[in-house]
């Protein structure tokens, strides 16, 4: 207990959070030092039954009456997590304002998107971000511009915590990191607390709103869905998430499991090492989580009031500065054992279309999508269910420069396979079929001229291209 009442000590010290977080910071590390962390036995995983990983094609229709689908919706709060920036990426504030299609950003589109569903049912669905305290100010100055739209934006931010100095556990702010890179935002799994602290919960439930639809702000595919939310309230589910299909390219990716009767996230870090090549195959473990969430809201004040909610700590060791820091953390997705009632459906991959990297922008700015109304829907032209695969070179990370190598977005739809390395540069109207691979020689400059079609090739030098 010696660590904690040095933390305790030298978080008294500190004015820039109050005393929610004071505690909640308190409460996660003790829960850390006490080592609490559960050991999965291996022997009592079972894969779910359809009836607690219900599939998507066995909802009920919906209601022809749009009053009775106005009703549900009103009952609904769209909830996005808008904590991150967009630093992978090479853009230095939130990721939810990298454009992603026609000029219009992640946001642009969630607004749409709400408006659309408000215009159509009259109803009033609002949109709140949680934001963190990276993203708090430049988010506030982009909610402006929808300030005469139909449609309520709430903001609230998640917890700030301090970063702890790895070798003595001292909060790093009293350490000499007193700037922003002493704290850290404690993962989506802060979203309960947040919620709650911030007053957004009881506004919320004050005007009779039920179920919260938690998604990030960059999966694409994350739109409200009425089968799923009619299912819920129905069938009074607390807490549902949403999984879908593993590919190879999910394979780290979190699993639902049956455990002791209860229903569970399993994520890769939980596993025995003995253990992970099998948690890593997709016939044993077939679904991963989408991390879109439908929260009950009477369910979260209970749970959050009764401070019940304790989810696997994951640790986050980073070096800031030539310093060890150590950040707790915790993950939305691991509250599903502690609602009642709670599910998993499993979707179709359409609703899980997140842009990590610039190769996912590559894939949503092409052809291979269309947008209407604020959603990004697949073009039904092509022919293989999955999408290509892409590789892009660290020439095209930073989106200023992905989008500088590209005169046109080239036509994909008939691709499987995309690697490029090298200082490449893509004139307009390019297509790509099958396999394609393009590869610049060091130091020289390798450009595909406009209009060209490239199909199952390997591409070294200008000799290769006319060929």
């Amino acid at each position: 207990m010696e660590k904690l009442d040095h933390i305790k000590s030298h978080l008294a010290t500190l004015s820039q959070i109050g005393e929610n977080e004071k505690n909640g910071f308190i409460n996660l590390v003790s829960r850390y030092l006490s080592g609490e962390a559960q050991q999965i036995e291996w022997s009592k995983i079972q894969t779910p039954t359809d009836e607690v990983v219900v599939p998507y094609d066995t909802l009920a229709p919906l209601s022809d009456d749009p009053a009775e689908t106005k009703k549900l919706l009103d009952k609904l709060v769209v909830l996005k997590l808008n904590g991150g920036l967009g630093t992978t990426m090479g853009c230095t504030g939130p990721k939810s304002v990298i454009e992603v299609r026609n000029g219009f950003t992640f946001l642009d589109l969630i607004v749409q998107q709400i408006e659309n569903l408000n215009k159509k049912y009259g109803c009033n669905v609002p949109l709140v971000l949680m934001n963190s305290f990276n993203t708090h100010d430049d988010t506030l100055k982009i909610v402006d511009k929808y300030a005469n739209s139909n449609i309520q934006i709430h903001t609230f931010n998640q917890s700030q915590y301090p970063r702890l100095v790895a070798e003595d556990f001292t909060p790093f702010p009293c350490k000499g990191q007193p700037g922003k890179d002493g704290w850290y935002p404690p993962g989506h799994g802060d979203v309960f607390p947040a919620l709650m602290n911030s007053g957004k919960l009881a506004t919320f439930l004050s005007q009779d709103k039920e179920y919260a639809f938690v998604a990030n702000s960059d999966n694409l595919g994350a739109i409200v869905d009425l089968k799923i939310l009619n299912h819920l309230v129905k069938n009074k589910n607390e807490y549902c998430m949403e999984v879908t299909p593993k590919t190879l390219a999910d394979v780290k990716g979190g699993t639902l499991i049956s455990y002791e009767g209860k229903v569970q996230l399993l994520e890769i870090a939980q596993v025995p090492d003995a253990h992970v090549n099998e948690f890593k195959s997709i016939e044993k473990f077939k679904i991963f989580n989408t991390n879109n969430l439908w929260l009950n809201l009477n369910a979260v004040k209970r749970l959050v009031e009764a401070d019940a909610l304790k989810m696997e700590i994951i640790p986050n060791p980073k070096e800031v500065e030539g310093t060890k820091v150590l950040q707790l953390e915790t993950a939305a997705g691991a509250a599903i054992r502690f609602f009642d009632h709670a599910i998993g459906i499993n979707v179709p991959r359409s609703r899980f279309l997140p842009v990590k990297a610039t190769s996912d922008l590559l894939l949503v700015q092409s052809d291979l999508y269309t947008l209407v109304d604020g959603f990004v829907s697949r073009n039904s032209a092509r022919a293989n269910p999955e999408n290509p695969s892409i590789e892009l070179g660290p020439e095209f990370k930073k989106v200023s420069n992905f989008l500088s190598r590209f005169k046109t977005i080239p036509s994909i739809i008939n691709l499987d396979s995309l690697t490029v390395t090298g200082d490449v540069w893509f004139g307009a109207g390019i297509v790509l079929k099958g396999k394609v691979k393009i590869a610049a020689k060091p130091g020289e400059k390798l450009e595909i001229p406009d209009g060209i079609v490239i199909e199952n090739k390997e591409i070294n030098g200008p000799g290769d291209l006319s060929s």
